[in-house]
């Protein structure tokens, strides 16, 4: 005969522990630091394919090295296109060595610096590889996230956590010794994949420690702390700024955090759904040592038992959509003899969401939202380095304020409702950025706070879509398809890097682009119901009921 289970709530037993104790306050220091470091190496692409200004350039007036500002001679022997100089009709530097109007496209170039892989790889002319940095990086984060979640899910999140923070060091200090920009750029994929995943499953393992009621402080600390990271870089390659020195110092620090293995505790939410009950408990007692609290006999009787244990969920938030582990440990037939009667097998999740309107209509829209945060959050902060002004001050600024934007999420969203704090977040970033390009560039101030209250807005939506997309979607159906969202709204990620190719159309094309797809996005919202008190849908059915009464709900066969 198999054993009874015995329910065991974990958010009841944290708050025994201590929601918020010294025991989980050393570990989220210690968690922070790789989040810090991840931060750092998370657009270090920014600095490392920085442009660099550049010309041709002309063998006939002038040796190698040369400087960018060409002398008197450039007068006759350059073109305004910098890819193309005058045709040489002689040897010679004179007026009467170059033709006149027949042009030549440019073999090579001479730089302001050689800081950058534009110059070390001479990328010049060709901005489309310079951009494609980016996308590579951005295409390897795609990849890391269900890589890093499965790893996470079957091995634990310290294993993942751990993992993610090592492994970079070995490629990123690699691909600062490539003499090629292919080699260069397969090296940035991989160190996408094996590294991005450092701040979901630090993320994960820091708020799976705490009580509920600590989630999201805890939650807004951690995205706080990836955000002085990102602002960090800027000033480190301010400092160091050729870009193999640089990557050399970034990803140094990388292999000591092997030590991890030793500092930080597993989850007890994923042991305890694992059935590691044992290395669960142990843990437990000894943050309520530190914690100097008392568990209660019945939680001591639980942990001690060899009773097999089964989690009770009582808060269905999940702080990671993407990372999200299964709540419930496999149940014993307690009778291998005895027939169980065949149920009939639920329908697919996508004919679940294809049968209903409503659903469907949720999902494209939340895809849309999605695509839209993460191309103007990222592609603010890569285009900050084009604004006027110095470039690493405006990339520092544009970082540190996303931290006041997480604050104001926590602030409105249940204050104001989850639509119009949203909306209106929404609606003042595409204002501010559809304006910017229209500021003269002497009032350099003022382009400079249009771009970063357009980034605290963006911030805000990108911190509250989260809860909004979850709160949408029913229980069975809550995790995947905020999934499915989050990793649509990749492509807005990746698409992001590129939008520098569009200032050789329009200069203030990529701000226009950004406004647009914020008040379009704003517009989408007045589609979706208001969540704010309202019970988290457990069905289909209630999920549709929360629509507005417009929406017709279609029922299910």
């Amino acid at each position: 005969m198999g054993q009874n289970k015995e329910n065991i709530d974990v958010g009841h037993l944290l708050e025994e522990v201590g929601p918020v104790g010294h025991y989980q306050r050393k570990m989220l220091l210690r968690i922070m630091v790789p989040i810090l470091w991840c931060g750092t190496i998370s657009t270090q692409y920014v600095f490392n394919a920085m442009a660099a200004k550049n010309r041709c350039m002309v063998p006939q007036c002038e040796t190698w090295p040369a400087d960018v500002t060409p002398g008197t001679w450039g007068a006759w022997a350059l073109t305004d296109d910098k890819c193309r100089r005058k045709e040489p009709v002689a040897d010679t530097c004179s007026a009467n060595s170059f033709h006149p109007t027949n042009t030549q496209r440019c073999d090579k170039f001479v730089y302001e610096h050689n800081n950058t892989i534009v110059a070390e790889f001479n990328l010049g002319c060709q901005e489309w590889k310079r951009t494609m940095v980016g996308t590579i990086h951005s295409a390897g984060v795609f990849v890391a996230l269900p890589l890093t979640a499965y790893v996470s899910d079957t091995f634990g999140r310290r294993v993942a956590f751990i993992m993610t923070a090592v492994f970079p060091g070995v490629v990123g200090l690699a691909r600062s010794f490539t003499q090629d920009y292919i080699s260069y750029i397969i090296l940035e994929f991989l160190d996408a994949v094996v590294g991005a995943g450092v701040y979901s499953s630090g993320f994960v393992l820091a708020l799976e420690m705490v009580g509920i009621n600590r989630r999201v402080l805890c939650g807004n600390i951690i995205s706080s702390t990836f955000a002085v990271g990102q602002a960090l870089i800027a000033l480190i390659a301010w400092a160091v700024p050729y870009w193999r020195t640089l990557t050399r110092i970034m990803y140094a620090p990388s292999p000591f955090f092997i030590v991890y293995f030793f500092l930080i505790e597993e989850s007890v939410r994923w042991l305890l759904t694992k059935g590691k009950k044992k290395r669960a408990a142990k843990i437990i007692f000894k943050a309520a040592e530190v914690n100097k609290k008392k568990l209660s006999q019945e939680t001591i009787r639980l942990l001690t038992e060899e009773t097999p244990v089964e989690i009770k969920q009582t808060d269905s938030s999940n702080p990671n959509p993407e990372n999200s582990e299964p709540e419930k440990m496999p149940a014993e037939n307690s009778n291998p003899d005895k027939k169980v009667p065949e149920n009939p097998k639920p329908p697919s999740v996508v004919l679940q969401v294809l049968k209903s309107r409503v659903l469907m209509t949720r999902l494209c829209i939340c895809a849309f939202w999605w695509v839209t945060v993460t191309f103007i959050y990222y592609g603010l902060s890569i285009n900050s380095v084009s604004l006027a002004g110095n470039s690493y001050i405006n990339y520092v600024l544009t970082s540190l304020i996303e931290i006041p934007g997480y604050a104001l999420s926590v602030v409105t969203l249940d204050r104001f409702g989850r639509k119009k704090s949203i909306i209106t977040a929404y609606f003042i970033c595409g204002i501010s950025l559809f304006a910017l390009p229209f500021i003269p560039k002497s009032m350099v101030w003022l382009q400079t706070s249009l771009n970063l209250f357009g980034k605290l807005c963006i911030s805000m939506v990108f911190s509250s879509i989260y809860v909004y997309t979850g709160e949408l979607y029913p229980t069975g159906l809550r995790h995947r398809m905020l999934a499915a969202c989050s990793m649509t709204g990749r492509i807005g990620q990746m698409t992001a890097p590129q939008t520098p190719l569009l200032m050789a159309y329009m200069e203030s094309l990529p701000y226009i682009l950004f406004g647009l797809m914020a008040g379009a996005s704003g517009l989408l919202m007045l589609l979706t119901p208001e969540t704010l008190r309202v019970e988290l849908p457990d069905t289909i059915e209630q999920a549709e009921s929360i629509a507005p009464a417009k929406e017709r709900p279609v029922q299910l066969d």
